[in-house]
């Protein structure tokens, strides 16, 4: 990167004149920058000199004014990786791009870079990559990479077959010289011809590899491999070719090695394939055509052709092709491929419908809503598919190692070679020992040891209906000892209906009920809901409102004729007198939330409305506990009210009467005690709170809010999920914790056998070729993972 550059940087927040001059004057005072900020286009030009200020600090000069710079993401699909060398030189080399934060992950093949907006575009970041020696190209919404997978085991298929075919006999050769047989019955012209065009052909990935590396001033496992085999491979010519009939020839190594590697690559890009089989079905469930209506006819067009608005019938057995409004009809409908729930949920009109759901009974008239890339379904393929992209923190330290492996183990080689001459081992004997130090040594089991578990384990959770946003959420979640769980729709059903109202003064009961639904119009809180359904169902016409006023937490307020009228909890509501406090008594010990109704601050009456618990509440509880989560419940309702829920839920902890702003100062509460902390909600009213926790899960029916801002969104409103989502993340982090294990373990024994001649250089690359096999395999056990039944392998 040059020293000196000029870069536009977009400006977030200014209001004025007066913010740009301000910028403007903070970055002038770095060393080395020349800055002017334009308020109407909203950016600085700026000249920096990158020896005395760094983009960092420039862009948390911009930051500490309190303005924003706003950010830009994008992925790039990579090819020509090998293993997690190459991972760790392409996201090097894209991290020295101007503001450029990179993540690469060598299980997907993908790059996920963010910058400043309009500071890089793709065609930069591409050529950086493939400067590198690698190929990339920009990621589109067809995610599933399904057909270039297939393509290229296909091709590792058919390289494995033909050089299997030119090895078998250079291996027969082996055997039968370890069986004790004596002589050489194929003659070595005929070894040399066999060996070539394994190491030449079928072998030029690893020096097209080792070259692109060494070009870029890395070194990756084609290194190793490409160092190894032409090692055995060039004496073993050079003994030929002079005819040194007394020296052993090691083509049978070359050639076996190369041989297993590939063998190794094709397993490995099968397994791989497997990870990522989620995302396939889910795209699978999205139907090809749609039955569009169209004045009165219907029509068979392909789902592309879809557009917002359209009418769509849908029979039954048949999925539906688009996030929409049921108009007319009534069906059940399999909604288990975004919920998780087996169980058919009904629906009639005005009800939500999504893409990809299955109408088992009945057929519904749905006016279409979201199509294509907008859907519900594409939405969540997008989520899975950046999260399964997304690095665990538990990764640092296997990127870190990898990062110096193939030189490590390239000096270990030399060193072994070296000590073998000096001990007199001979020169041919101790150049197979540093061989087999060379191919022993595998940096791919080590790279994908995490991301291949962490895939796996994303996968299966999205096919539950629990979507985390990330790995780290992912790994975040393994940890949590303390679950907050908001009462209202995660321990109840979220559907309070109005149980009973009790008159307070000489105020007909229609009266109390008529005021508190005039002022709670428009409201889409639960309990304001509630009051609306029973004015409706009582036949009750709603009241102009005239300066209305809300309190958060306490109530809301407004004029209704001559008299204002307030309706929120009994304490602010208006006085409460002895006979008063008596109602309130009875109706909390029934486990009944309050709304009083006070008509210039006189109490008139009381409504009691009531929330039932959710059946698998308790029993989700008892789980959670049982594992080793304590979950505390947090309230706005009043204390008695609270007590019974909890009792009912089996809640020990709980807290009431929290406002809303007080629910993330509790969360800390909870930290400062040195607890990890979870936080349950509904993605909106709960956002601070979801924020301050270590893990923020968001429950309602996967709404749209709910899965752009929480770590982990449950899309059904089930505590059960969350006992799953913390049993998925604890099973996920002990695979890769295994594999992290097996990584090393195999490494730390294999390279020291090989150094001391203990290994044939054969056996070597087929331990090298099969490290990485089986780490994706044991990641592949958390396939038969099941929610609510505990973990399987």
């Amino acid at each position: 990167m040059d020293k000196h550059i000029d870069l536009s940087l977009p400006i977030g927040g200014m209001t004025c004149a007066a913010c740009a001059s301000r910028i403007e004057k903070q970055l002038n005072k770095r060393a080395g920058v020349s800055a002017s900020v334009n308020f109407a286009s909203e950016s600085a030009l700026i000249h920096v000199d990158l020896e005395q200020t760094s983009l960092t600090e420039l862009l948390a000069t911009v930051r500490k004014t309190g303005f924003t710079v706003p950010e830009s993401t994008i992925r790039l699909s990579l090819s020509g990786m090998s293993c997690a060398a190459c991972a760790a030189r392409i996201e090097k080399v894209l991290n020295r791009q101007p503001g450029a934060t990179a993540s690469v992950n060598v299980a997907t093949e993908v790059a996920e870079i963010r910058f400043p907006a309009g500071m890089l575009d793709a065609d930069t970041l591409i050529a950086a990559v493939e400067k590198a020696g690698y190929g990339a190209r920009l990621q589109t919404d067809a995610i599933d990479r399904g057909e270039e997978r297939a393509a290229q085991m296909h091709s590792d298929r058919t390289q494995f077959v033909l050089s299997a075919l030119l090895t078998l006999p250079l291996l027969a050769e082996m055997v039968a010289m370890m069986s004790g047989g004596h002589g050489e019955f194929l003659p070595r012209a005929l070894q040399w011809l066999l060996a070539t065009p394994v190491q030449f052909w079928f072998g030029r990935r690893f020096y097209k590899g080792a070259w692109h590396s060494l070009r870029g001033g890395a070194a990756n496992m084609d290194v190793l491999v490409a160092l190894g085999t032409t090692t055995a491979y060039g004496l073993s010519s050079v003994v030929t070719m002079f005819g040194w009939s007394e020296r052993h020839v090691y083509f049978e190594a070359s050639a076996a090695i190369i041989t297993l590697v590939i063998l190794g690559k094709w397993l490995e890009s099968r397994a791989k394939g497997k990870t990522s089989s989620a995302i396939a079905e889910l795209l699978k469930l999205q139907p090809r055509s749609a039955r569009v209506e169209v004045e009165g006819e219907l029509r068979e067009v392909p789902i592309t052709e879809l557009k917002t608005g359209d009418i769509v019938i849908v029979p039954h057995g048949e999925a539906i092709p688009v996030d929409g409004e049921v108009i007319a009809g009534r069906a059940a409908v399999d909604e288990s491929m975004l919920t998780g729930e087996s169980l058919p949920v009904e629906k009639a009109e005005g009800d939500r419908v999504y893409a990809a759901t299955n109408v088992q009974d009945g057929t519904l008239k749905c006016r279409a809503t979201s199509v294509g890339g907008q859907t519900q379904l594409a939405e969540i393929v997008r989520l899975v598919s950046a999260a399964q992209g997304s690095k665990a923190p538990i990764q640092r330290l296997a990127d870190r190692i990898a990062g110096v492996f193939v030189p490590a183990v390239v000096s270990i080689a030399v060193l072994t070679f070296a000590l073998s001459v000096a001990l007199g081992t001979g020169v041919a004997s101790s150049l197979i020992n540093a061989i087999a130090v060379l191919v022993i040594a595998c940096p791919c089991a080590l790279g994908l040891a995490t991301p291949t578990a962490v895939m796996v384990g994303i996968g299966r959770g999205a096919q539950h209906g629990i979507l985390f946003r990330n790995a780290a959420a992912l790994e975040h979640a393994e940890k949590i000892d303390v679950l907050v769980v908001d009462k209202t729709g995660t321990l109840t059903l979220g559907q309070p209906a109005v149980q009973q109202i009790v008159p307070c003064a000489d105020l007909p009961v229609g009266r109390i009920l008529q005021l508190a639904a005039s002022l709670e119009q428009g409201s889409e809180h639960p309990l304001a809901r509630a009051i609306l359904r029973a004015c409706q169902e009582a036949g009750e016409t709603l009241l102009a409102v005239e300066d209305f006023g809300t309190e958060p937490g306490r109530g809301i307020s407004g004029r209704i004729g001559d008299s204002r009228v307030r309706v929120g909890s009994p304490s602010w509501a208006g006085p409460v007198g002895a006979a008063d406090e008596a109602r309130i008594g009875e109706q909390a010990m029934l486990g009944r939330t309050l709304a009083a109704v006070s008509v210039d601050d006189r109490q008139v009456g009381l409504i009691a409305i009531a929330d039932a618990i959710r059946p698998s509440s308790r029993l989700a509880v008892e789980r959670l506990r049982q594992s080793g989560v304590e979950v505390v419940m947090m309230t706005g309702d009043n204390p008695a009210t609270a007590s019974v829920i909890a009792g009912l839920a089996g809640i020990e902890r709980y807290r009431a009467q929290v406002l809303p702003q007080d629910k993330a100062a509790f969360v800390r509460e909870l930290k400062q005690e040195g607890r990890h902390v979870a936080m349950v909600g509904d993605g909106v009213n709960d956002a601070p709170a979801l924020a301050a926790a270590d893990v923020g899960f968001a429950m309602g029916a996967g709404s749209h809010v709910a899965i752009e801002t929480a770590d982990v969104t449950i899309m059904h409103s089930d505590l059960l999920a969350v006992c799953d989502a913390i049993a998925l993340s604890r099973a996920t982090l002990s695979k890769i914790r295994q594999n992290l294990f097996f990584a090393f373990i195999y490494n730390i024994f294999g390279i020291p056998l090989a150094a001391l001649g203990m290994l044939n250089p054969v056996v070597a690359g087929a331990a090298m070729a099969m490290s990485s096999v089986s780490v994706v395999s044991n990641s592949l056990l958390l396939r038969r993972w099941r929610g609510r039944a505990g973990v399987a392998g």
